[in-house]
């Protein structure tokens, strides 16, 4: 059974002189007022008396008062809670009769609960763990963050790498018409000085050709001069006549290469070598390009693996609360971060969250309920309601809203209480002390 709060006493605690309350068992109690009349007293008397001496208030007695602090809380499973004389020492009175102190408020008492601003105020990451650590998958949930974090990390170098790989790949300049490889100057000189040697040999035959006809010439003049050597002449003079036939029809037949197309590519050879250069500096830079793609790609896929396990893991855990969850690291609520959520939104994961921790704590404690307008305020209400919550809040007004208002440290309200005949009652009205 949840243990709740079925009725509180509070004497010179604060700023309250004399408040008796019964709370609503199920659902929103508002006590109500302006303020520094008492109404968070209410609340921080509730702490100290629950939750022990660190929630006493650091002036704890209130001014003016000679008569020390007094609380007594009745819980709805019999258990009776008092502080009183001088030192305001705890007694614990156990309907079992068991011995009681703090050590069994602890056992059914959540910090969160009488110290709701704890988590209120809390990081993201803090309220996240907290969350973790209730159902059970910290470790877990922080060891596929971990890899993610990781991953992603990984991914987004890779991604501007790739990136910054494709842009210099498309500033690259491509020349269709060059060869696929670089021109060799060594092969395309042994070609020319080849050309070379064979009109070499060419030039030489032309040289042999003059020669012979000079020869002849010669021979003619000494067949005129020598008219007694004719006979010799004569022979010489046939043998060099068939020898000129022949170099002419030798020579006739020849035909000089030209090394004009060599010259050209010699002369254009560095540019021919630019552009294949540039070709393979782009199909390299396309090919880095496209392999960091790929990685990418592949860092994508484990990210999205991660993530699935881990909406996974969070949709096979115990939660305290329907749509309640944790994305990066972060708490949220129907996918609302917790600065995105309403007050309303936030007081409710916050009370779930309390329960969860410790579900034999059927209460909680809430300040400064004015921050609500009536119509959230009231569906707050009817959740803590449906949910078997008890809660007791403050808020500055003097509605309707309020069933208790407390004025200058009384109650002068209370539509809870039960109607009885008018007496000189120490916890319902001024003058009492």
């Amino acid at each position: 059974m949840a243990v709740k709060i079925n009725k509180l006493e509070i004497e010179n605690v604060k700023r309250v002189k004399a408040v008796a309350i019964e709370p609503t068992p199920n659902g929103l109690t508002v006590i109500g007022g302006n303020n520094g009349q008492g109404k968070t007293s209410v609340l921080d008397a509730i702490a100290w008396a629950l939750g022990g001496n660190k929630y006493k208030p650091t002036k704890a007695q209130r001014e003016g008062s000679v008569t020390p602090p007094s609380l007594q809380i009745t819980m709805n499973n019999g258990l009776i809670v008092k502080r009183d004389g001088k030192n305001s020492s705890l007694k614990v009175i156990d309907p079992t009769g068991r011995k009681a102190g703090q050590q069994l408020l602890n056992e059914f008492v959540e910090e969160l609960a009488i110290n709701l601003p704890k988590f209120l105020e809390a990081s993201d990451k803090e309220k996240a763990e907290t969350l973790l650590q209730i159902i059970g998958v910290g470790d877990e949930l922080f060891e596929l963050d971990s890899t993610e974090a990781r991953l992603y990390n990984d991914r987004r170098a890779i991604g501007q790498i790739a990136d910054q790989k494709k842009k210099f790949a498309l500033e690259k300049p491509y020349y269709t018409d060059a060869p696929d490889e670089l021109v060799s100057v060594s092969e395309l000189i042994q070609q020319q000085q080849a050309i070379l040697a064979r009109n070499g040999e060419n030039q030489r035959k032309r040289d042999q050709v003059t020669k012979i006809s000079q020869d002849l010439d010669l021979a003619n003049q000494i067949v005129n001069s020598l008219k007694k050597q004719l006979q010799e002449a004569e022979e010489k003079q046939a043998k060099l006549q068939a020898d000129l036939e022949v170099a002419h029809k030798s020579a006739a037949d020849l035909k000089d290469e030209s090394t004009a197309e060599l010259e050209k590519q010699l002369a254009e050879i560095d540019e021919i070598n630019r552009r294949v250069r540039a070709n393979l500096d782009k199909e390299k830079a396309e090919s880095d390009a496209k392999e960091f793609k790929e990685k990418y790609d592949s860092l994508t896929a484990e990210i999205e693996e991660i993530r699935a396990k881990r909406t996974d893991l969070l949709s096979k855990a115990d939660l305290p609360l329907p749509g309640l969850s944790v994305m990066d690291g972060k708490l949220t609520y129907n996918n609302q971060q917790w600065d995105n959520m309403s007050s309303s939104e936030q007081l409710r994961v916050a009370t779930a969250i309390v329960r969860k921790l410790k579900p034999d704590c059927g209460f909680v404690l809430l300040d400064k309920l004015e921050q609500m307008d009536l119509q959230t305020m009231n569906n707050f209400g009817k959740w803590l309601e449906q949910e078997g919550l008890q809660g007791i809040a403050t808020r500055v007004s003097t509605g309707d809203e309020c069933e208790i208002i407390i004025e200058d440290g009384y109650v002068v309200k209370d539509t809870l209480a039960a109607p009885k005949q008018p007496t000189q009652s120490a916890w319902t009205g001024k003058g009492a002390f």
